[in-house]
C-alpha cells in the first residue's frame, strides 16, 4: 500500500461537484440484503483465493502487477464477470516497477569490519539499481556533522560540484546526507560523477535520525542506493576525517517500467449518474501471493458480483466493480483511472467502496472514519453516511467495529482526492494489536517474547507484505508456525492459511450489504464541490515523505 507523487498533480487537477446516494438510515426504503449476504459464503470466496494462490504458485509465487501472475489472475477474474453478464473492460497503463531479487548487504571492511543490518541500520532506497561494490567512502564536501539546528540545512549532493573528484579507477562510494534536494538527484548526482554505489544517511534533528526509508521516485539510477540512520551516517563520516574508510554496498534489484491494466466491469442496467465504484487491488507485492493483501478483497468483490447477477439483481443505480493494478507500486491503477475522467464522468461517481485486506488472520473489523470524528482526517462530505451504513450493519449483527483513518494507503486515495464520497472495511495490517482489541475481536496482542525478553506484540497480519501471505505457508519467508497455531487456536481453528475465515465471513457480508444499499437507494445526498482539504494534504504528505529531502 502505497502512494505515487503523481497524485499531487492528479489531486489538484481533479475538482468537481459530485453526489453521493444515501445510507440505507436516509433512505426512503432501506434496503433487504439478507439474499445476497446469504449467496455470498466464505466457500464461494475461497474457492476465488485457491485459484489466486495456484495462480501465484504456476508464475514463480507472485501476483504482481507487470507479471504472468497478475496477467492470469485478470483472465481468471475477466472471464468469471464476462461470463455473468457484465460489461468489461481492461484499461492498460505502465507503471514503475521495483522489486528486490535478494537481500541487500552492506558492511564496512575497514577500519573496524562491521556488517550492518538490513532493515535496522540500513534499507535499499526503492528503484535502486543492482551491483556490488567494495570501495572507498568518500563523504560530499558539504556533509553537517552536528546537523544545522533545523530540517534541510544539509543540501549534501545536490549539486554536482558537491562530489569530490574520482582520480581512481577503483570503486568509490558516496556518503550523502539527507536534506533539501530529493533523494533521486543526490543519486543521480553521484552517478553521474563517476560513484558506483551511494549511501545517504538521515540529516540528524529531531525527527530525521531515524533508518531513511526512501524511494527514488522511478527507474533511471543503475548504482546501488541504500538509506541508513544518521547514527551510522556520522559513524561512518567521523570515521573517514580520520582515514581511508573501505565499504561493501550489495543491492540486487528490478526496476524498470512495465505495462499492466484495470479491471473495470459494469452492471448492463442501473443509472449512470449514480454510479457506485466497488474497487479492490488485485496485485501482490513482488514478495508473495498475497492472498490477504489483497485477494482477499478482490476475491470478495467478486464473489459479490457473481452473486447479484445468479440472483438476477436489477440495480436502481450502474454499479461498477474496479480490479486495480498496481496498487503496491503507489495506487498507480486506481490513480490513472480517476486521472482518465472526464469532469462529467466524476459527478457520476456516487460513492467508492473499498475493500483491502478483510481477512486478516489476528483481525479487527475496521471501518473508514468518514467524517472524522474519531481520526485526524475527514473524508469528503458524504463519506460519514458511507461509514454510517457499515457501523449500522455491524451493531444489527451484535458485532463491534472500530474507525480507521482515512490515512492515504489505499486506493480510495485518489477518490477522496478528487472529493468523491468513500468508505470501506479493513482488517490489519503491519500494526499491532492491543490488549483492548483481543478483548473485543479475539486473537492475541502479545506471543512469546522479544530480544529484550519482554512480550514480543502480534501484528494484525504477521504475513503482511511477505511470502507466507499464502494458503500454503509452509516455510515461506515470514511464517512463525507456533505463532499461527496460536492464532488458529485462539480462533477455534478459523485460520486457513493467512486468511482468517471468520473475519472474511463478517466482512464480505457487511460489503455486500453496503454493495447493495448503495446500488438499490433512491436517494441521494451532495457531495462536496472540490476535494477534501485534509484529505488531499495528507496525500500530499504521504506521497511526498519518501522522496523528498
Amino acid at each position: 500500500m502505497r502512494l505515487s507523487a503523481r497524485l499531487v498533480a492528479a489531486t489538484a487537477a481533479m475538482i468537481s461537484a459530485v453526489a453521493v446516494i444515501a445510507t440505507s438510515a436516509n433512505a426512503a426504503v432501506p434496503t433487504d440484503s439478507s439474499d445476497l449476504r446469504d449467496a455470498v459464503t466464505v466457500t464461494g470466496v475461497m474457492q476465488h483465493l485457491e485459484q489466486f494462490q495456484a495462480i501465484a504458485e504456476a508464475n514463480g509465487g507472485i501476483r504482481a502487477s507487470g507479471s504472468p501472475g497478475y496477467d492470469a489472475s485478470a483472465a481468471y477474474v475477466v472471464g468469471l464477470l464476462e461470463d455473468a453478464g457484465y460489461q468489461v473492460t481492461e484499461q492498460p497503463f505502465q507503471f514503475a516497477f521495483f522489486s528486490e531479487n535478494a537481500p541487500a548487504e552492506f558492511e564496512r571492511i575497514s577500519p573496524d569490519p562491521q556488517p550492518f543490518v538490513l532493515g535496522e541500520d540500513f534499507l535499499t532506497m526503492e528503484y535502486s539499481g543492482s551491483g556490488d561494490v567494495t570501495g572507498s567512502l568518500v563523504p560530499t564536501t558539504d556533509v553537517q556533522v552536528p546537523p544545522g539546528a533545523s530540517a534541510n540545512t544539509s543540501n549534501s549532493g545536490c549539486e554536482a560540484a558537491d562530489f569530490p573528484t574520482v582520480a581512481t579507477t577503483d570503486p568509490v562510494v558516496a556518503l550523502i546526507q539527507r536534506g533539501t534536494c530529493t533523494f533521486a538527484q543526490k543519486a543521480a548526482n553521484a552517478e553521474a560523477a563517476g560513484y558506483d554505489a551511494a549511501i545517504i544517511f538521515n540529516e540528524g534533528q529531531a525527527g530525521r535520525t531515524g533508518l531513511l526509508n526512501g524511494t527514488l521516485g522511478g527507474p533511471g539510477i543503475e548504482i546501488p542506493v541504500i538509506g541508513t540512520s544518521f547514527a551510522v551516517g556520522e559513524e561512518l563520516y567521523t570515521q573517514t576525517r580520520a582515514g581511508d574508510v573501505i565499504v561493501r554496498v550489495f543491492t540486487s534489484t528490478t526496476s524498470e517500467t512495465r505495462n499492466t491494466t484495470n479491471l473495470i466491469a459494469d452492471s448492463p442496467t442501473g443509472r449512470a449518474d449514480r454510479t457506485v465504484v466497488v474497487g479492490a487491488h488485485l496485485d501482490s507485492v513482488p514478495e508473495g501471493p498475497g492472498i490477504n493483501d489483497n485477494g482477499s478483497g478482490s476475491a470478495t468483490i467478486l464473489e459479490i458480483a457473481l452473486q447479484m447477477a445468479e440472483l438476477g439483481v436489477t440495480p436502481t443505480n450502474k454499479v461498477r466493480f474496479a480490479f486495480w493494478g498496481a496498487e503496491e507500486s503507489g495506487l498507480v491503477g486506481s490513480e490513472y483511472y480517476v486521472s482518465q475522467l472526464t469532469k462529467r464522468q466524476l459527478k457520476d461517481i456516487a460513492v467508492n467502496l473499498n475493500f483491502d485486506m478483510v481477512g486478516s488472520p489476528n483481525y479487527v473489523r475496521f471501518v473508514y472514519d468518514g467524517d472524522g470524528s474519531d481520526t485526524p482526517l475527514a473524508g469528503p462530505t458524504g463519506s460519514g453516511n458511507v461509514e454510517d451504513v457499515f457501523t449500522d450493519y455491524f451493531a444489527s449483527q451484535g458485532l463491534e467495529s472500530e474507525p480507521t483513518e482515512f490515512s492515504g494507503r489505499s486506493d480510495y486515495g485518489p477518490f477522496i482526492a478528487a472529493g468523491i464520497p468513500a468508505g470501506g472495511l479493513f482488517t490489519g495490517a503491519e500494526g499491532a494489536k492491543t490488549p483492548e482489541q483481543q478483548a473485543v475481536y479475539g486473537g492475541l496482542a502479545t506471543f512469546g517474547t522479544d530480544a529484550d525478553g519482554q512480550p514480543a506484540a502480534v501484528s494484525y497480519d504477521p504475513c503482511y507484505h511477505r511470502a507466507c501471505d499464502s494458503l500454503n505457508q509452509g516455510g515461506a519467508d515470514g511464517f512463525d508456525p507456533a505463532l499461527y497455531a496460536a492464532l488458529d487456536a485462539a480462533y477455534g481453528g478459523a485460520l486457513e492459511g493467512n486468511i482468517n475465515t471468520t473475519a472474511l465471513d463478517e466482512m464480505s457480508d457487511a460489503a455486500a450489504h453496503a454493495t447493495l444499499t448503495f446500488a438499490m437507494t433512491t436517494s441521494a445526498v451532495s457531495g462536496t464541490a472540490k476535494a477534501s482539504s485534509n484529505a488531499s494534504a495528507n496525500l500530499l504528505e504521504f506521497s511526498g515523505s519518501r522522496q523528498q529531502r
